[in-house]
C-alpha cells in the first residue's frame, strides 16, 4: 500500500508540474531545446566521454597529460601577466576620462571602445601590420639606416601581451571609469578634511570603493586572456602554445584528437570556473554602485596636470589608433614582389591588392578569390543572423516572464557562453564527421556553429525588450479578442523589432569575424574571411601579404557597419 500510494504521489507531482508549464510554452521552447542538444550537448558529450576514455587507457602519466599540464600553465602565466599590464594601462586611463576634460575626450573615447568589437584576426593583422618585419615600424628604421635588418618582434611573449593590452584595456575603461565617475567626491573632501593626504585618501576611501569593480574588470580581462585563440595563433606563432592553440594544433595537425579533447575538458572547467567567478564579481560590483554620476571631471590647472593628461591621452590615442590604422594603410603601399616574382617591381603606393582580391592568379578549381570568402563570410552571417533570431525570439520572450520551469532551462541554454569557440569546433568534429550525423561538409555546419555562439547574446539583448512590453497591452489585445499567438505576432514583436534588428546585427557581426570554431570545421571550398586572413599571412610573397592587409582592411569596414546599425538603432529605442 504504500508503495502504491507512493507511486501516486509521484504522478502527482508530475502532473502538477507539468500543469505549471502549458503547452503552449513547450512548443515555444521545442526549437531552441533542440538546437542546443544537437548542436552543444552532443559534441561536449563526445568531447568527455574521448577525453575521459584517452586519460583511461593512456594513464595520467602519459605524454598527453604532461603537455596539457604544461600548457595549462602558460596559459594561466601569460593571461596573468597580459591582465596586470592591461590594469597598468588601464585603471591611470579610467581615472583620466573619469576626473578630467580635453581636448578630444569624446572621439578618445569612442577609438578606445572600437578593439572590443573587432574579431581576433583583425587585431592580430594590425599588429602584424604595425610591427611585423614588414611593418610599419621596420620599414621606417630600415629606411631610415638605422637598422641593417627587420627587427623581430613578431612570435615573441611581447607581441603576445601587447595585442592583449589592446585589445581588453577597453574593459577596464569601461567597467572601472563609469565606478570612479559615479563615485561621491564628497567621501575623499571629507577624508582629506580630517587630515589625511592624497595617498592616503585614495587608498583608504577610493580604492575600497572601486575594488568590487576592479575585481570584476580584472575577472574579465583574465578570462578572455585565457581563452584567447587568433592572437596567440598569429602572433605567438608555433613556440608559444596556449590551450586554446594546442586544440587547434592536435586536432588539425597532428590529427590526435583523443589529446585535443583532453585539452578541451581542462579548457572547459577552467573557463566555466572563471565565468562564475566573473558573473559573481560583476553582480557584487553592479549591486553597490551608485546609479547617480557627480560630473566632476574637469580641466587640468597646474603645469604637472596638464603634462600628465597631455602624455596619457597621446599614449591612450597610439596604442588604439596604430594597430587600427596600420593594416589600412599597409594595403596600399607595396614593398617587395610577390613570392616567384623575379622581375623589378614598383614600390610605392598602389591600388593592386585590391585589384587582386578578384583574380584566382593560380587557376586552381580548389582556391577561392578573397571577394569569394567575402561572400562567404557575409553568406555565412546573414544565415546566422537569421537563424540565431528566429531561435531567440521564442526563448527570450519566455524568459521576460519566467515560470520555475523556465528558470531551469534557462542556464542550459547560454551554458555555450561558457565554452569556447575551439572547443566547440572540435566537438562538432568528432560527432559530425562520422554516420549517423555525418554533417561536417553540410553548408549549414558553419551557420549554425556560429549561431550557437550568438544565440546567449542574442537571448541577453532582446529579453529586456520582451520584459519592458506593457501587460496592460497585452491584456487589452486578448480582450479583444486575439489568442496569445496573435497577441505575440501583433504586440510583442512591433514593440520589440528595434531589439530584434539589433541582436540580428549583433549575430551577423559575431558570424563575420568568428575564428576559432570556423577554423576548426570550415570546408576547404567554403574559407571565410578570418580563415582567408590567416592563411595569407601565413604565406611569403608581398602579394599575399597586401592581400591579407587589403582583406583585413574590408573586414574592419564591415564590422564598423554593423556596429553603427546596432548602436543607431539603440539610440533611436532610447
Amino acid at each position: 500500500m504504500e508503495g502504491n500510494h507512493a507511486a501516486v504521489t509521484r504522478r502527482a507531482t508530475l502532473r502538477a508540474w507539468f500543469s505549471r508549464f502549458p503547452a503552449n510554452r513547450i512548443l515555444l521552447w521545442i526549437p531552441a531545446v533542440l538546437f542546443i542538444g544537437v548542436f552543444f550537448y552532443s559534441p561536449l558529450w563526445a568531447i568527455l566521454r574521448t577525453g575521459i576514455a584517452t586519460a583511461r587507457a593512456s594513464g595520467w602519466d602519459s605524454l598527453p597529460i604532461r603537455r596539457a599540464m604544461d600548457v595549462l600553465g602558460f596559459t594561466v602565466f601569460q593571461a596573468a601577466l597580459s591582465t596586470l599590464l592591461t590594469l597598468i594601462v588601464g585603471i591611470p586611463g579610467a581615472y583620466l576620462f573619469a576626473r578630467f576634460t580635453f581636448s578630444f575626450k569624446r572621439v578618445l573615447r569612442a577609438v578606445t571602445l572600437i578593439p572590443f568589437i573587432l574579431p581576433t584576426v583583425v587585431v592580430a593583422a594590425g599588429f602584424e601590420a604595425l610591427l611585423g618585419s614588414r611593418g610599419w615600424i621596420n620599414l621606417a628604421l630600415v629606411q631610415s639606416g638605422l637598422i641593417a635588418q627587420p627587427l623581430t618582434f613578431l612570435h615573441t611573449l611581447g607581441a603576445i601581451l601587447l595585442a592583449h593590452v589592446f585589445y581588453n584595456t577597453s574593459i577596464v575603461l569601461r567597467l572601472v571609469g563609469n565606478a570612479w565617475e559615479r563615485l561621491d567626491p564628497r567621501l575623499t573632501a571629507a577624508a582629506r578634511v580630517l587630515g589625511a593626504g592624497p595617498r592616503q585618501a585614495f587608498t583608504r576611501v577610493t580604492l575600497p570603493l572601486l575594488a568590487p569593480h576592479l575585481l570584476a574588470a580584472t575577472a574579465l580581462v583574465f578570462l578572455f586572456d585565457f581563452t584567447s585563440f587568433g592572437v596567440i595563433l598569429i602572433l605567438g606563432g608555433p613556440a608559444f602554445s596556449t590551450v586554446e592553440t594546442e586544440i587547434y594544433i592536435q586536432a588539425l595537425q597532428a590529427l590526435n584528437l583523443p589529446a585535443a579533447a583532453l585539452l578541451s575538458i581542462l579548457q572547459i572547467v577552467c573557463t566555466l570556473l572563471l565565468i562564475v567567478l566573473s558573473s559573481r564579481l560583476s553582480e557584487r560590483a553592479e549591486a553597490g554602485s551608485g546609479r547617480v554620476g557627480f560630473h566632476v571631471a574637469r580641466r587640468p590647472r597646474t603645469l604637472s596636470e596638464k603634462t600628465a593628461v597631455g602624455l596619457l591621452a597621446a599614449m591612450l590615442a597610439l596604442l588604439f589608433f596604430l594597430p587600427l590604422a596600420s593594416p589600412v594603410a599597409r594595403s596600399f603601399l607595396r614593398t617587395e614582389p610577390a613570392s616567384g616574382e623575379r622581375s623589378s617591381v614598383t614600390t610605392g603606393w598602389t591600388i593592386d591588392y585590391y585589384r587582386e582580391l578578384f583574380y584566382n592568379r593560380r587557376g586552381s578549381a580548389f582556391f577561392a578569390t578573397p571577394v569569394e570568402m567575402a561572400g562567404n563570410s557575409l553568406l555565412a552571417a546573414s544565415a546566422t543572423a537569421v537563424l540565431a533570431i528566429l531561435l531567440g525570439i521564442p526563448a527570450a520572450a519566455l524568459l521576460a516572464r519566467p515560470t520555475r520551469c523556465d528558470r531551469l532551462l534557462e542556464p542550459f541554454l547560454l551554458l555555450p557562453l561558457g565554452t569556447s569557440a575551439v572547443s566547440l569546433g572540435l566537438g562538432m568534429l568528432l560527432v559530425f564527421s562520422r554516420s549517423p550525423m555525418n554533417w561536417i561538409r553540410s553548408p549549414w555546419m558553419l551557420p549554425a556553429a556560429h549561431s550557437l555562439i550568438a544565440f546567449p547574446f542574442v537571448v541577453r539583448g532582446l529579453k529586456p525588450a520582451f520584459a519592458g512590453i506593457p501587460v496592460r497591452l497585452r491584456e487589452a489585445a486578448a480582450i479583444l479578442g486575439a489568442n496569445p499567438w496573435r497577441v505575440r505576432l501583433t504586440v510583442d514583436l512591433p514593440i520589440a523589432m528595434r531589439a530584434i534588428l539589433s541582436s540580428a546585427a549583433f549575430a551577423f557581426a559575431i558570424s563575420l569575424g568568428e575564428f576559432g570554431a570556423t577554423a576548426m570545421i570550415v570546408r576547404p571550398d567554403f574559407p571565410t574571411m578570418p580563415v582567408g586572413i590567416y592563411r595569407l599571412l601565413s604565406q611569403p610573397g608581398g602579394l599575399n601579404y597586401g592581400q591579407a592587409m587589403a582583406m583585413t582592411s574590408l573586414l574592419m569596414l564591415f564590422c564598423a557597419g554593423t556596429v553603427l546599425i546596432i548602436e543607431r538603432e539603440r539610440t533611436e529605442t532610447r
